[in-house]
């Protein structure tokens, strides 16, 4: 009897979740669906034996995971290749004319989410995978329970895998990053990257909290359930009870294409998620099959980039940020404006010739936009909006901080504030120190290191090791308990054993950068061999060169930094080089990558082992370039690296050569 109305209670909210969320039509008011919920949880409480794996009650998370099982997909989940204006949408058309003479298209929004694979067996949900390099991802079935849209059963019981993204909703974002500020906590930058944060939870109530959403949009094998184009694919998941996006258009030539791209540029804002373009596919199966794939991409399909978002605002202040070096860097007080999915409020202006050549005045309207869709910076003046009321821009002559009279330097276009004991310097420094680059002081954010630079129980970086003499105070302080603190104490403690690239680039070395920090602890093992070596070994070094030379031995004959030496040598930090030593290979050594698009790996993890190898990771694609690693949704990199004809590997060739 009781397993019966489990089964009925189930049935009915399964029913109500998919009126509600894909039919948008409830049948049953909220009230009803509380009601018939909680009856279920006391049910399922009472006996445990009972409850299914489609029951919506494993949706509010609490599985645990150890750790993220790989995932072998047995059809590739291919990424498609972008282009980004009206003359590359034509030639994409007229190609396909040349082997489909009348081809049908359906046109979709590009949902800045994640992909997932779902899988499905006798109709029950078995299995949520990441795209991973597209043949091996990771399972995160745990947590694509607990998205309500994605069915957990299906009406029919069949054997499916159907493929699409996960995203997280406006709303939800603005809620998530609402609470993270009220905790003190750092905010996430836009949606795509806290969907894909929430989704590689190991806690599933985590994700479950999140309210993470999902539009399906492919079937891997739909000919197989006799299913001849795309759109019918897309009408018979929604059959199935998927979410399919709304907004799919059956376009039948390149004008229509256009029109529903200008449409979706124009309106994206309006939508309750993030889009950055629009994927065009041909429709009909046979199609498709005689067009085929090259060695990355289906030739019968294209994403359609927007063009970086750009918005107007008003600069309202110059103030002027002092680093650790004593650079002084310009920085404008914007009223905040949504840009790309972020709320900016300031914008580095960099320096003072950017801001005379660009001709910025404090009260000016500007425009902005995301380089690389990341970084905000200043597009240009809109000098047409000035009332006469803005006033021209003056640098600073004095440090903002200490007073202290500021100099520039000839060789560089900044100035600087030379006084050592500057505070602004100082908590800078200290800052880096415990960056994640640098020790790595897990807990130490910007805040907690000026509040106790400002009690006085932290001013030189090897004072991190002596907190534990004041740990007593420091409980005092609010907001600060005896577990915060032990914490804190304790990633001070694991510090100690980093191996000596981080201590270096920790020490704010000027000119010594985490990459010439390696270079120096591979080449020279240890602190002191570093600290005995001579200008003239030290210029001669690959990627060392005479500045930095002149850098690090001025350093190291300077005698506060000698004491500073001896004092974390008597605090026990370990000055050896303990990480991976160079193995270098023919495929890598002498060779210069670029790395584009979404890698499985961390692009830091993919740089290190190129670097191991003997190559050099650059930024951008040149005719110098010998080798492109390209990830999931590579964008310009990978079309320029085709226009230089430059040798290209997918994730899976890189990682078959640095096993």
């Amino acid at each position: 009897m009781i397993e019966k109305r489990i089964d009925e209670l189930i049935k009915i909210l399964n029913k109500a979740s998919y009126e509600y969320y894909t039919l948008d039509n409830p049948s049953i008011t909220d009230q009803e669906y509380d009601a018939y919920y909680d009856e279920l949880v006391r049910l399922e409480t009472n006996n445990p034996s009972l409850v299914r794996p489609d029951s919506p009650t494993v949706r509010i998370g609490g599985e645990i995971i150890s750790e993220f099982k790989k995932v072998n997909h047995e059809i590739p989940l291919m990424s498609l290749g972008d282009i980004f204006n009206e003359e590359e949408v034509r030639a994409f058309d007229t190609r396909i004319r040349k082997t489909i003479p009348k081809p049908e298209y359906v046109c979709e929004l590009k949902i800045d989410g994640l992909s997932v694979s779902l899988l499905y067996k006798n109709g029950k949900l078995v299995r949520g995978a990441t795209r991973g390099d597209g043949t091996t991802g990771e399972d995160i079935t745990h947590n694509v329970k607990t998205i309500k849209t994605i069915p957990l059963s299906l009406p029919v019981d069949i054997d499916i895998e159907v493929r699409g993204e996960i995203y997280m909703p406006k709303k939800s974002f603005e809620e998530l990053n609402g609470e993270r500020r009220k905790n003190g906590e750092k905010e996430f930058a836009n949606p795509r990257n806290a969907a894909a944060g929430s989704i590689r939870q190991l806690d599933s109530k985590i994700a479950a909290e999140r309210n993470l959403d999902a539009f399906l949009y492919h079937m891997p094998e739909a000919p197989n359930y006799g299913i001849d184009s795309h759109f019918e694919s897309l009408n018979y998941m929604k059959e199935l009870t998927f979410i399919v996006n709304p907004n799919i258009k059956k376009v039948s030539n390149v004008d229509e294409i256009l029109e529903y791209i200008n449409y979706w540029h124009e309106h994206r804002p309006e939508l309750p998620y993030e889009i950055d373009g629009v994927v065009i596919k041909v429709d009909n199966f046979d199609d498709q099959k005689k067009l085929g794939y090259t060695a990355k991409v289906p030739k019968w399909a294209i994403a359609y980039k927007f063009p970086p978002e750009e918005v107007l605002t008003k600069l309202k202040n110059i103030e002027f940020c002092v680093g650790r070096t004593g650079k002084i860097t310009p920085r404008a007080d914007l009223d905040p404006v949504r840009l790309a999915g972020s709320i900016i409020s300031s914008v580095t202006l960099h320096n003072e010739d950017y801001i005379k050549d660009k001709e910025i005045m404090i009260g000016d309207v500007i425009s902005i936009h995301k380089a690389g869709d990341v970084i905000p910076e200043v597009v240009a003046v809109k000098k047409e909006r000035r009332t006469g009321e803005e006033i021209p821009f003056k640098m600073a002559t004095n440090c903002p901080i200490c007073g202290e009279k500021l100099v520039r330097k000839e060789e560089e276009s900044a100035w600087y504030c030379l006084n050592k004991n500057c505070d602004a310097r100082n908590i800078e420094g200290l800052i880096h120190f415990a960056s994640r680059d640098a020790m790595n002081l897990d807990g130490f954010g910007d805040a907690i290191i000026e509040d106790f630079y400002n009690i006085g129980h932290l001013h030189r970086v090897d004072e991190f090791y002596t907190l534990s003499s004041h740990k007593e105070a420091l409980q005092e302080l609010e907001g600060f308990g005896e577990k915060s603190i032990n914490n804190l104490l304790e990633s001070i403690e694991n510090s100690k054993n980093n191996s000596l690239e981080r201590l270096l680039f920790g020490l704010g070395i000027r000119h010594v950068g985490k990459k010439t920090a390696l270079i120096l602890a591979q080449y020279y093992h240890t602190l002191d061999n570093l600290m005995n070596t001579t200008y003239d070994e030290l210029k001669n070094i690959p990627d060392v060169g005479d500045i930095i030379a002149k850098s690090i031995v001025e350093y190291f004959n300077e005698e506060k930094n000698k004491e500073l030496i001896k004092s974390l040598r008597s605090l026990n930090l370990n000055f050896a080089y303990i990480g991976k030593e160079k193995q270098l290979d023919d495929n890598f050594n002498g060779k210069t990558f670029v790395l584009t698009g979404t890698l499985s790996i961390a692009r830091d993890e993919a740089k290190e082992m190129i670097e191991l190898r003997g190559g050099k990771v650059t930024s951008s694609v040149t005719s110098k370039t010998d080798v492109v690693v390209v990830g999931e949704n590579p964008g310009s990199k990978y079309d320029k690296a085709v226009s230089l004809n430059t040798t290209i590997w997918d994730e899976a060739e890189f990682l078959s050569k640095v096993q």
